[in-house]
């Protein structure tokens, strides 16, 4: 946890340069006059490095950040050390995770998550995952996700030390199945896609915001925003790691029925978890549905995805402590 709080700080303070990066960038492009003889030319540098404007009389902005158009047009911003600190010092608190919860399942001689714990531990480690997962595969530059992952993980693990721990006992008879390892394990990977996907939509309606105030001519207040990608890439992306996350937990609720069935006899039994398991199913559902089809883009799909991870939390938590039936597997 302490890493991961090393690196939450790293990744805050990258986005207060990015903010520090946007106010430069928009004073050097007020310093610029319109027109050096003719029409200034602005060019735009990729997302990823340093980036520069020429005119047509070659006049250069003397900042690394470049802004094109109003205060509320993008920025382009560059790597700052910051960043790379905050990813790494994320690869290593993934890689001391990572042996936690190996060490915890070497205890028990079994999977780690057999109560909320260790399904907490090993939640937050398949968020990481995914996180560091999706930095590597996407041609998009996500790194500025790691203030909100970082410190949903630290949220949880904390309430998970506090609250939730428990020393490792047997496993129930019920639990002592094979369908353990593959139901939970999807389950917890769903999560995790479902966590970015949260994330994203957060930034989608910050940056939503800030695009109707441009839109509508208000000043506009300079903050990291400007460097990020624009709403509609932002729900794109949402779009994309939900519908992996659904993918997966369909199979969650598929794998639970015929777990359930081998345990207990019948496939669905209208069991308060299994009940939230498919709410669950119907929020995320809906959410694809309505963007798809229906044309909820924009604020009304990114709260729909808000709404679904509202209820992943909810059966986690409150579903686990407050509520009793043939899955109370907490371990309170």
């Amino acid at each position: 946890m302490a890493v991961y709080a090393i690196a939450f700080i790293a990744y805050a303070i990258d986005l207060a340069r990015r903010s520090a990066a946007a106010t430069a960038a928009a004073d050097a492009a007020a310093a610029v006059p319109a027109t050096v003889g003719a029409s200034a030319v602005p060019v735009a540098a990729s997302t990823r490095g340093a980036s520069a404007s020429t005119t047509s009389a070659g006049v250069m902005p003397p900042v690394a950040a470049f802004a094109r158009g109003n205060d509320g047009a993008a920025v382009a911003y560059g790597r700052s050390p910051s960043l790379r600190v905050g990813v790494a010092m994320t690869v290593i608190a993934w890689a001391l995770h990572l042996a936690a919860d190996i060490t915890r399942g070497l205890a028990a001689g079994r999977v780690p998550w057999a109560n909320m714990y260790e399904f907490a531990l090993t939640g937050t480690l398949v968020i990481t995952t995914v996180y560091l997962l999706v930095l590597v595969v996407s041609k998009h530059d996500l790194r500025f996700l790691g203030t909100f992952i970082t410190g949903l993980v630290l949220v949880l693990l904390g309430i998970a030390t506090v609250n939730f721990y428990v020393s490792v006992v047997p496993l129930p008879p019920a639990l002592q199945s094979a369908w353990l390892i593959i139901h939970v394990f999807v389950a917890t990977s769903a999560t995790g896609f479902l966590a970015l996907g949260f994330a994203l939509s957060v930034v989608q309606l910050m940056q939503a915001r800030r695009e109707s105030m441009v839109a509508s001519a208000k000043a506009v207040k300079r903050s990291f925003l400007a460097t990020l990608p624009d709403s509609a890439t932002l729900e794109n992306l949402a779009y994309r790691v939900i519908i992996i996350g659904f993918i997966l937990w369909t199979f969650t609720l598929m794998a639970g029925a015929i777990w359930a069935e081998a345990a207990w006899g019948r496939y669905w039994g209208w069991d308060t978890k299994e009940v939230w398991t498919f709410i669950i199913w119907v929020v995320y559902a809906g959410y694809i549905h309505a963007r798809a089809t229906r044309g909820w883009r924009g604020s009304r799909s990114a709260w729909l995805a808000i709404i679904g991870f509202s209820t992943v939390l909810f059966n986690f938590t409150v579903v686990n402590l407050f509520f009793k039936g043939l899955h109370a597997y907490s371990g309170l």
